[in-house]
């Protein structure tokens, strides 16, 4: 089973080509199935058409030949009494004469079914047949008579062919003789009818068949083109996401390695050299003491404590800026609320912070990625904006969560979106796409500008009242 499963299973893109190949091939079945009815309704109307004008013609040459044969007895019949021997003899010999083709004849019945004439069937002859059918049940002989008595009439009927022997169907023509009380007709084989029918009908299959064969071809090529093209799509788009791939790989290794000299800028920078001075402080006070000069090791003392503070303090702020504890502790309001009072402490810039309480509602990623946000947008206004006033707003409403800096300073360079952003501002929209959220920068150039940075999060990102509070008893707040 785990071998089946195995070789039915899909990739990607195998699944996007099936999806986009099965409505083609359904679609063009079902296009098939209708060309398929409507030509084979189409010709078999035609070919009925064809039947009907065909049998028409052969009726329309049987009328001939019997009008014709009337016409050449009609100067006996018309002076002959009904009982008249000698002139019903003399057209029965007229019509026993009328032979045309391999199988056409003339036949003559009487009211009462006995045959009187019958020149290619001799074995018909003086025999009564009455209620005679064919190999289907149709009636023939009675029929005739029918038709006869009515004046003349068509009849269609199996019937045997004297030149072969085979039974072929017949259309005959007959009209009666009232006075005689005689069935005078004739009759032909429509066999070649048939077969012309038939053939027509066979051919229309085959171009049916044909036809299907053709959509069936044309189907099969727009598949491999399908499946080729996402193929080539699938190459192509992994190729892509490769190539981004290493370059996102390349941008978190060159991330981590500016994080890391930029701690130790800090810690050689702040903490190396305050730890410097604890340590000369440290050695004077020792050097005081080994000389029992108890109350000028004093100063070096105190000194030392005091950078020791401050290393601390450094230490701390570091570790803050690294992983502020108070967004684990407190949530996301309170540690903006502390990176912006930080922020307004270093730099002197007159920072606000607003939010409208939701209850420290949202998930760590979310408020991870607005912290870190809101961290790098204070440190692109420090270092680039020259602004003197900074707004954070941050809140929660029916569609998610929103968070916006607002500055006065010069604006960027260059809008967002035209290929000269900086890291920073990528790192930002990057870290907002992988929450499904949006980010929105609005500026412009010129003095006191500003810059709006605006980051909305979906509402899927914010976490139910239960599962927050279970949380947050979790966390022991």
């Amino acid at each position: 089973m785990q071998r089946l499963r195995q070789l039915v299973s899909l990739t990607y893109a195998q699944k996007l080509s099936l999806v986009a190949a099965i409505p083609l091939v359904v679609a063009v079945a079902a296009i098939a199935v209708m060309v398929a009815y409507e030509a084979r309704a189409t010709a078999e109307r035609e070919i009925e058409a064809l039947e009907r004008s065909l049998i028409q013609a052969k009726k329309e040459e049987l009328r001939n030949y019997v009008t014709q044969a009337r016409n050449g007895f009609a100067y006996i019949y018309g002076r002959a009494a009904p009982d008249d021997t000698a002139a019903k003899t003399q057209v029965a010999q007229i019509l026993s004469a009328m032979i045309y083709g391999q199988d056409g004849f003339f036949f003559v019945y009487d009211y009462d079914g006995t045959n009187l004439v019958s020149p290619r069937q001799t074995e018909f002859i003086n025999r009564n047949w009455e209620g005679l059918t064919d190999s289907d049940g149709t009636p023939v002989v009675n029929e005739f008579i029918r038709l006869a008595r009515q004046g003349a009439g068509w009849h269609s009927f199996m019937w045997q062919k004297p030149s072969t022997g085979e039974e072929a169907q017949m259309i005959a023509y007959v009209v009666g003789l009232q006075d005689w009380r005689w069935v005078v007709g004739t009759g032909v084989f429509i066999d070649d009818i048939v077969a012309a029918v038939a053939s027509a009908r066979a051919e229309v299959e085959a171009r049916v068949q044909r036809t299907f064969m053709y959509i069936g071809a044309i189907v099969l090529a727009a598949v491999l083109i399908v499946f080729a093209s996402g193929m080539l799509l699938n190459i192509r788009e992994r190729r892509l996401a490769d190539a981004k791939l290493k370059q996102l790989t390349q941008r978190v290794f060159d991330a981590q390695e500016e994080e890391r000299g930029r701690v130790a800028r800090e810690l050689h920078d702040g903490i190396s050299q305050i730890l410097v001075g604890v340590r000369f402080a440290l050695d004077n006070a020792r050097r005081r003491l080994s000389r029992g000069d108890d109350v000028g090791a004093h100063d070096p003392l105190d000194k030392g404590i005091e950078h020791l503070g401050t290393a601390i303090s450094e230490v701390r702020r570091i570790s803050r800026d690294l992983r502020p504890g108070v967004l684990d502790d407190l949530g996301l309001g309170p540690a903006l609320e502390a990176l912006t009072d930080d922020f307004r402490e270093r730099t002197g810039i007159e920072t606000d912070f607003s939010t409208v309480v939701f209850r420290n509602r949202l998930d760590q990623d979310s408020k991870i990625a607005l912290y870190r946000i809101a961290q790098e947008a204070l440190t692109n206004i420090e270092r680039h904006s020259g602004a003197t006033h900074v707004t954070i707003d941050l809140r929660g409403h029916k569609k998610g969560a929103t968070m916006r800096i607002t500055d006065n300073g010069r604006g960027l360079r260059n809008s967002p979106g035209r290929g000269s952003t900086g890291i920073g501002l990528r790192n930002m929209q990057e870290r907002i796409e992988q929450l499904d959220g949006s980010l929105r920068i609005l500026s412009s150039r010129g003095h006191r500008s500003g810059t709006v940075i605006e980051v909305s999060l979906p509402l899927s990102h914010l976490l139910p009242p239960q599962e927050d509070a279970t949380l947050n008893r979790k966390a022991g707040t």
